[in-house]
């Protein structure tokens, strides 16, 4: 049976240039929305379902403090092979859960090619797209409310 994880320790896909090639890519896609968008990777789940985990994970870093409530996370389980992309209320409305399952299959036809860090990246940038379009960048008052650093656990 295929494991599209398996070969994510050889890779390293959390080496140095590969986490600054994401949080570019963070980078770009924020830079025409107010909306906020935080990738974390760790090993295990601790016995919860990934977008539980993901869920988690939002709340115990604020993520739900932005103003306007369009914080996105995506969420990688190493270990236990599991992918999940929590968005906040206000985008989470306008986009719904069928946008964040695409954006996990996106991601998976990526790492299935061991292309890691490009199928995070591929929906960063398209994370980016929609909040533009429900969040557009207001100069005169935007602020990057959240950090860019890759979050990683154990």
């Amino acid at each position: 049976m295929w494991n599209p994880f398996s070969l994510f320790k050889r890779s390293r896909l959390l080496s140095a240039s590969d986490k600054q090639l994401l949080v570019q890519a963070i980078q770009n896609a924020e830079k025409t929305t107010s909306g906020e968008i935080r990738v974390f990777v760790e090993s295990h789940l601790n016995k919860v379902d990934a977008l539980t985990r993901a869920q988690q994970i939002f709340i115990k870093n604020k993520m739900q403090k932005t103003e306007q409530r369009n914080g996105v996370l995506l969420y990688v389980a190493l270990e236990d092979k599991k992918l999940a992309v929590f968005g906040d209320q206000g985008i989470h409305e306008k986009v719904g859960d069928a946008y964040w399952n695409q954006q996990v299959q996106i991601m998976l036809s990526h790492f299935k090619s061991e292309n890691y860090v490009t199928g995070l990246t591929e929906v960063i940038l398209a994370i980016g797209e929609a909040l533009t379009s429900h969040f557009p960048y207001d100069r005169s008052n935007d602020v990057n409310e959240l950090s860019d650093e890759i979050m990683v656990g154990k």
